[in-house]
């Protein structure tokens, strides 16, 4: 059985798409995924699975979340290593890290979406993007940041899901990485 991480992109924030965690964990379960862990309440799942084929396992979870709860939720895959990297792969200092947010897309960018977000700048803010991943640093706080996950999901024309150092550390380790 292969380790994976689940993003659910937009549950239980700011009261839509609410899905309790120890519903999802049950309804996981019942999809034969094993050591089912869920990390707060904004739909992050750790499993394991004997399927490894991740737009098998995103449809799968996705059709079971519409199924269960009526939502259409979209879901991102990554496996435990590929989140390190993400993290190695910071462009910016080590206490910048640790305070910032990374924009998961759910593909990966072309060269002229790349460049699309080449004339942005925002006082306080930096962002790179690498692959998949877009960085974001802000000084003030990722609440009062203008380049958010909206911001780069209209830029790009794709979905996205963000999420700070700290969860993603967090979801590592409970993957025992």
């Amino acid at each position: 059985m292969q380790t994976f991480v689940a993003f659910l992109r937009g549950i239980n924030v700011g009261g839509h798409n609410k899905i309790p965690m120890q519903d999802l964990r049950q309804l996981l379960d019942g999809l034969s995924f094993k050591d089912v862990k869920t990390y707060i309440q904004t739909g992050n799942i750790v499993f394991k699975a004997k399927e490894t084929d991740r737009p098998v396992l995103e449809t799968k979870i996705k059709a079971a979340i519409k199924n269960q709860f009526n939502l259409e939720i979209p879901v991102l895959i990554k496996t435990p290593k590929e989140i390190q990297t993400i993290l190695t792969r910071c462009p910016f200092t080590e206490a910048e890290k640790e305070n910032s947010y990374f924009a998961l897309l759910f593909n990966k960018a072309t060269k002229q979406q790349a460049q699309s977000l080449d004339s942005y700048s925002f006082p306080n803010e930096k962002f790179k993007l690498i692959n998949d991943c877009i960085y974001l640093y802000s000084s003030t706080g990722y609440g009062r940041a203008k380049a958010n996950n909206n911001f780069f999901e209209k830029k790009l024309l794709m979905e996205a899901t963000t999420r700070n150092y700290k969860t993603l550390k967090k979801l590592i380790d409970l993957s025992d990485l």
